[in-house]
């Protein structure tokens, strides 16, 4: 029994990565935003697209239980042209991602300690902090201090939400009008939203990357129900998260005529002013230390889950004889960088930021779908471990769903 406990305590983690990825911009940020500005009208999409992507998210990690190898590597033996796809791809939303994450997390650290400083030059900070914390530590920092970050918010986000439910909706000002969801802005917005709900789909091999590493690091090889059941956790607490989320935007902002701000700093008061609207006041410094830590956690994770990706990606690509640890280092310096002069251009409107990252996001979805399914249902995995009728049928679904959606977005964007 004690030996089953430690097994499974020895695989869990990558979900909590995966987790940590998600609840940054498009919970704090974008389902707050749907809350406030939608009320409960974009619960269904938000529930839609942690379905439908869920396949793809699942498939990063059955294939490395399958094959002890990660997703990329799977890319590979299907074609080189497959990893240049996928290589070509996160070249076009890695910088825009990395610089919106880090971006919110640079007006969370202002609000928290009430620095006046250029988010754009805390965001740099930060960025060199991560990079040398992950050079330094590798994996077993970021695994701990994640879990600890994690369960801090999770507590503090289920409180804030029960808090909510209890006070009830606030009274909306007079001659309130709901915003329509059929125009123009709100279905760029809906998409949006989707974009990155949990996450963005190209995000799927950081879930192989994550669990392999963590086998080096326990040098315990876990069963496939293992590596599923921590990857499954992780996913459900992204999905009931984001709808807490959504829910203190439209119990404590919805109706109230208060727009969320362009101004990182202004905008992480708005986000920790929902919670203690719930709380009290006296919550105030935890939640803003809690909503710092897990933007931060978000940064950290992206800069090592790309870092590690597009690092494996160029020496496959172009280095296969080059140490997978120097790849991995150079290129968190290279995202971290470039993601930094992306800051400095876009600064000057967060939303319009986080609405590039994810929209991109999003418009790419559904060919990094299909090259997923396409690995996943070939000779490389073992009958044993190919995924049955059930979730193969909710994959096609997936596919058609992201891509309809896409296709609704560059009409929208470039015809109306």
């Amino acid at each position: 029994m004690k030996s089953d406990i430690s097994n499974k305590l020895k695989a869990f983690g990558p979900g909590i990565l995966f987790a940590s990825t998600c609840i940054g911009v498009s919970h704090l940020v974008q389902s707050t935003r749907a809350g406030a500005d939608f009320g409960f009208q974009l619960v269904a999409f938000i529930l839609l697209a942690n379905l439908f992507k869920y396949p793809f998210f699942e498939f990063g990690s059955r294939f490395a239980a399958a094959t002890k190898k990660n997703l990329l590597e799977g890319y590979l033996a299907e074609g080189k042209w497959v990893l240049w796809v996928y290589f070509i791809l996160s070249l076009a939303s890695m910088f825009t991602v990395t610089a919106a994450v880090t971006f919110v997390t640079a007006g969370m650290f202002n609000n928290l300690t009430g620095v006046t400083l250029d988010p754009a030059y805390i965001s740099g900070i930060i960025l060199v902090i991560c990079t040398l914390i992950l050079a330094l530590g590798k994996y077993s920092i970021l695994d701990t201090l994640l879990k600890v970050i994690g369960s801090v918010l999770l507590i503090s986000t289920l409180v804030a939400f029960f808090g909510a439910l209890y006070k009830g909706k606030v009274t909306p000002v007079e001659n309130f009008v709901p915003k329509d969801i059929f125009e123009r802005d709100s279905i760029i917005f809906i998409i949006a939203l989707m974009g990155w709900m949990p996450t963005a789909v190209d995000l799927s091999t950081w879930n192989s990357l994550w669990t392999i590493e963590r086998m080096k690091q326990t040098g315990y090889v876990p069963k496939l129900k293992e590596i599923l059941a921590d990857f499954n956790f992780g996913y459900i607490v992204t999905a009931v998260l984001a709808i807490c989320f959504l829910t203190l935007g439209a119990k404590v902002m919805y109706g109230t005529g208060i727009e969320l701000s362009n101004n990182s700093t202004i905008f992480s008061d708005q986000v920790v002013t929902l919670y203690t609207s719930a709380l009290g006041n006296w919550a105030y410094l935890i939640i803003a230390t809690a909503a710092f830590s897990v933007m931060f956690s978000t940064t950290i994770t992206v800069v090592d889950g790309f870092g590690r990706a597009m690092g494996e990606t160029t020496r496959l690509l172009f280095f296969k004889k080059a140490d997978a640890k120097n790849t991995y280092k150079w290129m968190m310096i290279i995202v971290s960088a470039i993601s930094f002069l992306f800051i400095l251009l876009l600064s000057s409107n967060l939303k319009d930021l986080v609405d590039l990252a994810t929209t991109l996001s999003f418009v790419i979805a559904p060919v990094i779908a299909i090259i997923n399914y396409r690995v996943i249902t070939s000779k490389q995995i073992p009958d044993d471990y190919k995924p049955g009728k059930k979730l193969l049928l909710l994959a096609k679904s997936g596919i058609v769903f992201l891509t309809v959606f896409a296709v609704i977005y560059i009409a929208v964007y470039f015809f109306l």
